[in-house]
């Protein structure tokens, strides 16, 4: 499988994450996959584990912390870092960085999450109560990269 996030401390690309899928067979095989996504994830900061912070509609308590890079700017890159309680969440999390952290914030919003977790047949694999938890990350990204766009000085 590939494993590049080990060897550069990046998160693994969408791509290495929807081949290494393609690789696994077996359902059970893919969501240890997907925890030990989640485990490679940065440690999020107990100072950014606030109720600002935290995602409604997930089960499981998620936070969510954004970084603007280049804030301000026409293109700011939004630099996401964020953790759960619940190991497979955290490898969800893990799942949504590889779509959309480092990306700048008009391209995140081009992004159909809904598409591209299709590829992995991922959500039908999920329980209800962590679909809307997914979606609910994803709304919170949107959310963030619009708030985003709006204070660059284009949009302004």
């Amino acid at each position: 499988m590939t494993d590049t996030s080990a060897e550069t401390g990046a998160p693994a690309s969408f791509d290495d994450i929807l081949a290494d899928f393609e690789l696994l067979d077996d359902w059970e095989d893919r969501y240890r996959y997907v925890i030990e996504l989640g485990r490679k994830l940065e440690p999020l900061s107990e100072d950014e584990r606030t109720q600002e912070n935290k995602v409604q509609g997930c089960a499981s308590q998620v936070w969510l912390a954004t970084h603007p890079d280049g804030a301000g700017t026409e293109r700011p890159r939004l630099i996401f870092h964020g953790d759960s309680d619940a190991h497979i969440v955290r490898g969800l999390i893990a799942i949504l960085f590889s779509l959309y952290s480092g990306k700048p914030a008009d391209e995140i919003l081009k992004i159909d999450a809904d598409e591209m977790l299709t590829r992995l047949n991922l959500t039908e694999h999920l329980t209800p109560q962590r679909s809307n938890g997914l979606s609910a990350m994803v709304r919170r990204i949107r959310a963030d990269a619009s708030e985003a766009l709006e204070g660059s000085p284009a949009i302004n």
